[in-house]
């Protein structure tokens, strides 16, 4: 009997034991797994582009070509860097020749928030290589922040191994950046050696330097610099409304577009249109790429989106943007179209100015310095909110609040029914501004999207 009652104890015991192995069983399957970028939020990957808006503002020769560049390559680069721990993501780097991405260890853990700290610490000072010594420390500021609060959540070796290897991956971006010779370093030269009185020839229509300005082009050759989509062939824009002085003339009506609303008596609403999405100023705002990235960003924090989504989000508006951007410049000095406020003068009101003003300087009336048709603006707004559509739906609505805040112009936040209608709003406001007709928004806006279209059709997600 003694023996019998010490069987029957084991046998209850051991059923205790195996209850609860089960009831431990069943709380592993909510411990995170942290082989998984999903399961780390997006906090790196907004504190970087956070303080890429920062830099990029006061960084001169950065607008409006070099900075979507920058941001494509950072985008890209942080998003290779983690793909190992994507499993639903495909990688990109096989459709760039001369790009070697280093590997991961294989059985080894990775900290991704740490990996993309890494990626950007290294890469972002070298972009910004000339920046004042405040930007630098901004930039080192936010590395070493993460690295302080990262070091604490994982063991030291993996710590360690995790901000080698983002190191690794953002060198082997730096040195492809390198090998695109007409963009790397191009910040250093906007002008190139362009003759735009060559180009000017005597023809009507074409560029002419507009005052307040420089007096010559920016960026003249940056149709040439390496595309993440698409091709040579497909840098130009459709052919523009020909050129026409006759006031009957579809050219000359959409100058009186422009004339009519853009005035001393423009309405309230038009102004806040036309500033709100400006960004054309050097010191004031961020340049109107990194607009895009500044809106992602929103859409990223308002829905608490996971690092996986953030990379791939960055990283499909980096590409869009920069891609719109040489395609626009391509096309901007093949057909190298007149803006509105020298046509305007000429044939229209010799007194005439646009409504874009500077305030830092006192500049009144100024025009971007390089040919009208496509918009730039028009161009990266309507890439950049194919691609963030693309992560957050087209039919997003949203508050952008990047200029809430500002008093030295009208930066109270607008709210939309979706993403594109912002792009929309971003191309119309340029007319409303004085400096590009309705031509240059329409065209740009549809090209951007077209360009858009071809990265966010990018084999990003396995079948």
């Amino acid at each position: 009997m003694q023996l019998f009652r010490l069987l029957k104890l084991a046998f209850l015991f051991s059923v205790i034991i195996l209850i609860n192995g089960c009831g431990d069983r069943d709380e592993d399957k909510t411990i995170v797994d942290n082989s998984l970028v999903k399961n780390y939020d997006s906090e790196a990957s907004l504190a970087w582009n956070d303080v890429y808006l920062q830099v990029e503002r006061y960084a001169t020769g950065y607008r409006p070509c070099p900075a979507p560049r920058s941001l494509a390559y950072m985008g890209l680069a942080t998003y290779e860097a983690c793909v190992t721990g994507m499993p639903d993501n495909n990688s990109m780097a096989s459709l760039y020749p001369g790009l070697s991405v280093p590997k991961v260890e294989s059985g080894k853990q990775y900290h991704w928030p740490t990996v993309v700290n890494a990626v950007y610490g290294l890469m972002m000072p070298r972009f910004f290589s000339t920046a004042t010594e405040d930007l630098q420390l901004k930039m080192t500021s936010v590395e070493n922040t993460l690295n302080a609060k990262y070091q604490g959540q994982v063991d030291a070796d993996v710590y360690l191994r995790s901000q080698e290897y983002g190191k690794q991956v953002g060198e082997a971006f730096s040195e492809w950046e390198k090998t695109d010779i007409v963009g790397h370093d191009a910040y250093k030269d906007p002008w190139g050696n362009y003759n735009w009185e060559a180009a000017y020839d005597g023809v009507p229509g074409r560029w002419q330097p507009t005052t307040p300005g420089p007096g010559k082009p920016m960026y003249p050759y940056w149709g040439d610099v390496r595309t993440f989509v698409i091709t040579k062939g497909e840098r130009l824009c459709k052919p523009p409304i020909p050129y026409s002085e006759d006031s009957k003339s579809a050219f000359y009506a959409q100058a009186i577009e422009v004339y009519n609303n853009s005035n001393p008596a423009q309405t309230y609403e038009l102004k806040w249109i036309g500033e709100f999405w400006s960004d054309d100023l050097v010191d004031l705002t961020f340049s109107p790429g990194p607009r895009w990235i500044a809106i992602a960003s929103q859409a990223i924090i308002n829905e608490k989106a996971s690092l996986d989504i953030a990379l791939e989000c960055y990283a499909k508006t980096g590409m869009a943007l920069s891609d719109a951007v040489v395609a626009c410049w391509y096309s901007k000095y093949y057909w190298n179209i007149e803006r509105p406020d020298n046509y305007i003068r000429r044939l229209i009101d010799n007194n005439w100015t646009s409504t874009l003003d500077n305030p830092i300087t006192g500049d009144k009336g100024f025009t971007p310095p390089f040919p009208a048709y496509p918009s730039g603006h028009s161009m990266m707004g309507g890439a950049g909110a194919v691609a963030i559509e693309s992560i957050f739906g087209s039919n997003y609505e949203m508050t952008d609040i990047c200029h809430q805040g500002r008093t030295d112009f009208i930066g109270t936040p607008r709210t939309f029914e979706s993403i594109g209608d912002m792009a929309t709003e971003n191309a119309i406001s340029r007319i409303w501004l004085g400096v590009h007709f309705r031509m240059d928004s329409e065209a740009g806006l549809d090209f951007g999207r077209t360009i858009g279209r071809k990265v966010t059709k990018l084999n990003w997600k396995k079948r």
